[in-house]
């Protein structure tokens, strides 16, 4: 009896589960694919690697959607169970607490070590292949993307490009470009016709002006020079493809555990409460979802969904005052989770009339 019983909770709580996940995803890659092509029709990023970060964005979203997936799956799939009256009758056949916890334990372990992984290695490689993706993209950005008739910051110099027309080689015609060089001089360059070429250097290219004029100078003195040419090549760096100094969000787990920055630490220890905090809002779900027979499905779910906004915006908060260095990174953001955990257990004596029979 207890056997079908766990399985039939087990059942209800994950197909419930992945029916919530999976709208969840759907809603946030939606917005996402939006700002991709955008990306893509501005030259930010190659054609063919649209779905390669669509694919990455997806596993970092699920670091946020599986548990709050899980705490809104259990919620509903027991709220059912109390509103059919199906609930009362398994308790009267003396299923308590420890019998509604063991079947969601199935569920809830594997799921906690995806999201611990995930947390800890996952977002950090997907959103390092992103970076890199951009700077690939950066790197192949040719006049090509320029958008023509309108001012266009282009290389890594932050000049700012403005091209009538653009062919369908890649070429400028009418081509305007200013740009800051050394010493604060200001270099403004019109011509006729502008390109793209390679140079010897991997990381360096050219930008080669055609039948113009460059004017040269400080703004707000005398002291100009007017240059006439037939042809004007202008080097630049490509960006780099490794990043220096990462984000946070993107440095390895062991790289945080050795820094002793307020930053880094805030960083470690969100992390670690991501995988926490699904294994606390799962136990905490099932006391939230008691309710009486033939009530509203939906009667606790507000209640719940505020305790999760409540718990993350604290976890949040607890995040920035560490970076702050407003709470010590001893207490970090543990308080929350304790207080989150103490508040789970209180709902569950009362429930279960465990103050009472210490009382007793």
């Amino acid at each position: 009896m207890t056997r079908i019983l766990d399985r039939y909770i087990f059942r209800e709580i994950t197909m419930t589960w992945l029916g919530v996940t999976m709208v969840l995803l759907l809603i946030l890659l939606t917005n996402q694919f939006a700002r991709v092509l955008g990306d893509v029709a501005k030259g930010k990023l190659p054609k063919d690697a649209a779905f390669d970060v669509i694919g990455l964005s997806a596993a970092q979203y699920l670091t946020v959607l599986v548990p709050i997936g899980l705490f809104l799956s259990i919620m509903l799939a027991l709220g059912r169970l109390y509103r059919d009256s199906e609930m009362p009758a398994m308790m009267a056949c003396r299923i308590g607490p420890s019998g509604i916890y063991r079947p969601v334990m199935w569920l809830l372990l594997p799921l906690a070590a995806g999201v611990a992984w995930l947390s800890i290695e996952g977002a950090p490689l997907a959103l390092t292949a992103i970076d890199r993706i951009g700077a690939e993209a950066r790197r192949e950005a040719d006049l090509a993307s320029i958008e023509p008739g309108r001012f266009t910051v282009f290389g890594p110099d932050q000049a700012v490009v403005y091209g009538e027309r653009v062919t369908a080689e890649g070429q400028m015609e009418k081509v305007f470009m200013q740009r800051l060089v050394d010493d604060g001089r200001v270099e403004v360059v019109i011509a006729e016709r502008g390109e793209q070429l390679a140079s010897d250097d991997k990381n360096t290219r050219l930008l080669v002006l055609h039948n113009g004029r460059r004017y040269e100078g400080i703004p707000g003195t005398t002291r100009f020079r007017v240059v006439e040419f037939a042809e004007h090549g202008i080097p630049y760096q490509l960006p780099s493809l490794r990043a220096t100094d990462p984000r946070p969000r993107a440095m390895s787990f062991s790289r945080l555990a050795q820094s002793r920055e307020l930053e880094h630490v805030a960083e470690m220890q969100w992390r670690i409460s991501i995988p926490l905090a699904t294994v606390i809002l799962a136990m905490l779900a099932v006391p939230l979802s008691r309710s009486r027979p033939r009530s509203g499905r939906y009667g606790r779910l507000a209640i719940g969904l505020l305790v999760f906004i409540i718990y993350l915006n604290m976890l949040s908060a607890a995040k920035a005052w560490i970076e702050q260095a407003t709470i010590s990174p001893l207490l970090g953001l543990w308080w929350v989770h304790g207080c989150v955990l103490l508040f789970t257990l209180g709902l569950l004596a009362v429930q279960n009339s465990w103050h009472r029979r210490l009382w007793r």
